[in-house]
């Protein structure tokens, strides 16, 4: 096994793909496999350090109060985001527009109206339909998605509420949307839609002209605590490529410009949960130690080795230890002795948002659009990630189906400056857009892969504002005697 092993990196380090094409030293040959030159100890590629500065402080829950109801949270999303979709009925369909609340409305009168979506959805799942004795329910089947036939879109607005008909997609919409629709209520009481209109994407800050290639390393779903030895090995090889472990000079310079590394959530597995041990009596679980506790450590292990040589971004995710509802609050810095001692790690929260030499990013561990797919007919997660920026709100179905804190005055999802890069873990597959808004906005968009399943990692040029997937690939016990791990970028 153990010449196996030796065999293997050699072929790792031999057919190794020369990544940071651009930047890498360029030579006659590959300096890896060959005797050194002299006795030095070779050149010395200093990390390249990068401004940075978090911006997340509007997600941070101070002290936390569950007594309000969740209808403040949607009062103050109308009342944010209505002066925002009044300007842009104008700027669409004329400044003559009228706009009208619905208790104003008049049978057969063209108008707008600016209020939030509501979806009614005969699938979705209720605990009040599972709990019913009178119908004799069975608990419903788990699905894929929850959209049917009979579902109906309904506007409402702080005092009354409308159905929805006509040119409006009632699969794609979702529940909490807030949107500005044009049309005439008819004779029925249904509102007729002839078209609509979205927030569109905020303004945005000009990002500045940089002078050299810096990158920064997006990572998600390292599913730490699985059985799958071969994802670890992978890990490994991504911890190796970071620290500039791994290839010849010119790949070793060329990790140098990896600024700043970003994991964006379920850092744990999902095997780590155990769901039943609230549940089960005491004497049988008196001397078992909980699966999340020997994943931390390794997380903790892995994390060492990356802050030594880089700063590190950390947020949480769904399979992680912490709050349950967004906005998830940072880790908690004493389940990491070894690498919390260390000032380049950064706990931060899901969603985060910072500013890396000037560059914003803002994104997410994947659970708002994860819930918008399974309420939607959009399966494409980088199509669901566009959509949340047209709407101008990262997680339109909270509170509804998605958990979040009870906000009272303020809704902090929604975007009030446009980021640079806005991205989305815990993919099933890697994808990136570079879009552009109607004032000269230009958001580079990225839906991260899980790397416990993909093997796969992103890197973001600040530069260019262009990403390239980095992916590892490693032999597992069903392949054969001739397999081999590589690393692509």
């Amino acid at each position: 096994m153990i010449q196996r092993s030796v065999c293997t990196t050699l072929l790792l380090l031999t057919f190794m793909t020369v990544m940071f094409s651009d930047i890498s030293a360029q030579k006659e040959a590959s300096s890896l496999l060959c005797r050194p030159a002299s006795e030095d100890q070779g050149p010395v590629f200093e990390r390249t350090s990068l401004a940075y500065s978090p911006c997340s402080e509007r997600y941070t829950v101070g002290e936390r109060s569950f007594s309000r109801q969740y209808a403040h949270i949607y009062a103050a999303r109308l009342m944010q985001m209505r002066p925002l979709l009044s300007e842009r009925a104008q700027q669409k369909w004329g400044p003559d527009v009228l706009i009208r609340k619905l208790c104003d409305l008049e049978t057969g009168e063209q108008c707008c109206i600016v209020g939030t979506l509501f979806k009614r959805m005969e699938l979705q799942p209720s605990i009040l339909k599972e709990i019913s004795e009178e119908h004799n329910l069975l608990p419903q089947p788990a699905r894929a998605k929850y959209i049917g036939e009979t579902d109906e879109l309904i506007l409402e607005d702080e005092l009354q509420r409308i159905k929805l008909e006509g040119k409006i997609d009632k699969d794609k919409f979702v529940t909490g949307s807030v949107i500005a629709i044009y049309g005439a209520e008819k004779n029925d009481g249904k509102f007729t839609v002839e078209d609509f209109c979205m927030a569109d994407l905020p303004p945005q800050t000009p990002r500045p002209a940089l002078s050299s290639d810096r990158f920064v390393l997006l990572v998600s779903g390292l599913g730490l605590g699985s059985s799958h030895a071969d994802s670890m090995l992978g890990l490994q090889l991504l911890v190796d490529m970071i620290t500039g472990q791994l290839g010849d000079q010119g790949e070793q310079s060329g990790a140098a410009t990896i600024s700043r590394v970003l994991l964006a959530g379920n850092l744990l597995s999902q095997s780590t949960q155990d769901k039943d041990a609230s549940t089960k009596p005491k004497y049988l679980t008196k001397k078992t130690q909980a699966g999340s506790v020997e994943a931390i450590r390794l997380l903790d292990e892995l994390l060492c080795q990356l802050v030594a040589s880089v700063p590190v971004d950390v947020m949480p995710g769904h399979h992680d230890p912490t709050n349950y509802t967004l906005p998830q609050q940072p880790l908690h810095r004493c389940m990491f002795p070894l690498s919390s001692v260390y000032p380049t790690l950064q706990l931060v929260s899901n969603p985060h948002q910072a500013k890396i030499d000037g560059v914003r990013f803002l994104g997410t561990s994947g659970q708002n659009v994860c819930d918008i797919q399974r309420y939607s007919s959009m399966d494409n997660h980088l199509e669901i990630l566009e959509e949340t920026l047209q709407l101008r709100h990262l997680a339109p179905t909270a509170p509804d189906t998605l958990g979040c804190y009870p906000f009272y005055q303020k809704d902090p999802f929604i975007l009030e400056e446009c980021p640079h890069v806005y991205f989305s873990g815990n993919a099933p597959t890697f994808e990136s857009k570079l879009i552009k808004g109607p004032d000269g906005q230009e958001v580079l968009l990225v839906t991260i892969p899980r790397f416990s399943s993909t093997q796969t990692a992103c890197l973001v040029n600040l530069r260019t504002l262009s990403c390239e997937p980095v992916s590892f690939s490693a032999f597992s016990a069903d392949d054969d005697e001739e397999s081999e791990m590589n690393v692509s970028h």
